[in-house]
């Protein structure tokens, strides 16, 4: 067992980071981080709770490297670069060999991101974590959800579907003979990839952007909103990967891929001659008016923390 608060961060924190835009890490009162010249600042947070995001039994790497991936993937809606990122850990023991693992899976996700760790807190309660990122942009090139205009294409990058079949495999409700394609469709959920490189790339094209966490439905309709704009999607569009539909059958799939949530892909808009980016699938387009249509309605539109 750790003895103290500060053991703790001492043993599994310090040495995180390191980065460019850092000049003051972890240690201090507060982090000092440089902003490039020209550019703003980028900060989103995002926080996951044991029994809601993610199960008890899920490993602690696991546990740690999505939750740093959910909220870079914020930074990728904005097409920011990564600078830093803040942890806020809330356990209700310091066990050594599951803040060893934590550790590992931390500083896995930091590393391929090149998101240092400057800072945080932590406290004894219920398991949440709470990750802060941190990211810059030229000053005039961030993206937002509300630039979507009429004739504009609804593009997204990605699978969208597979995170969720992934969930139903962790959870033991869907059972896959082949162990190749469980782990594969399983591995979409506990080790999501923050659409870093694409986001930077969107950010000279797209007219709008948002990343997929409640489900590829809830997100085109805030999409929609912040926009005024209405949009519609053809669900024979959906960009279904193999692995999935080799284990459900179109309706599952598509319900999944629509609703199914924590993808952390990018869905966007691009006028009509910008060009695709390399794996990214047109499903839709922007009309006038409001809300969104689809030819498949799933049983769930989508996740509402407050709506169950």
């Amino acid at each position: 067992m750790t003895s103290s608060e500060f053991e703790l961060i001492q043993n599994y924190f310090t040495g995180l980071g390191e980065g460019e835009a850092v000049r003051l890490g972890i240690g201090d009162d507060a982090a000092v981080l440089q902003v490039p010249a020209g550019h703003v600042l980028q900060i989103s947070t995002d926080t996951a709770l044991e029994g809601t995001h993610f199960s008890a039994n899920l490993p602690a790497a696991d546990i740690a490297y999505r939750s740093v991936m959910a909220a870079a993937s914020d930074l990728a809606a904005m097409g920011a670069v990564p600078m830093a990122s803040l942890l806020s850990l809330t356990l209700p023991e310091a066990n050594s060999d599951w803040l060893r693992d934590f550790s590992t899976g931390l500083g896995t996700a930091c590393a391929e991101i090149g998101l240092p760790l400057v800072g945080g807190d932590t406290t004894r309660g219920p398991l949440a974590i709470t990750v802060t990122v941190m990211g810059s942009t030229p000053a005039d090139q961030f993206m937002t959800r509300s630039g979507a205009e009429p004739g504009d294409r609804l593009c997204v990058s990605g699978t969208p579907g597979d995170a969720a079949a992934g969930l139903e495999i962790l959870k033991g409700d869907l059972l896959v003979a082949d162990d190749a394609i469980s782990a594969a469709l399983a591995a979409r959920f506990r080790r999501p990839d923050a659409r870093l490189t694409l986001g930077q790339t969107l950010r000279e094209i797209a007219s709008a952007c948002i990343d997929i966490s409640d489900g590829l439905l809830a997100d085109a309709g805030h999409l929609a909103t912040c926009s005024g704009v209405a949009i519609e999607i053809d669900s024979s569009l959906l960009p279904l990967s193999e692995a999935l539909c080799s284990v459900i059958d179109m309706q599952q799939a598509k319900d999944w891929a629509l609703a199914g949530g924590d993808d952390y892909e990018l869905l966007f808009t691009l006028p009509r001659n910008a060009p695709l980016p390399a794996g990214c699938t047109q499903i839709g387009r922007v009309v006038s008016g409001s809300g969104i249509s689809c030819d498949h309605v799933p049983e769930l539109a989508g996740y509402d923390h407050f709506a169950h």
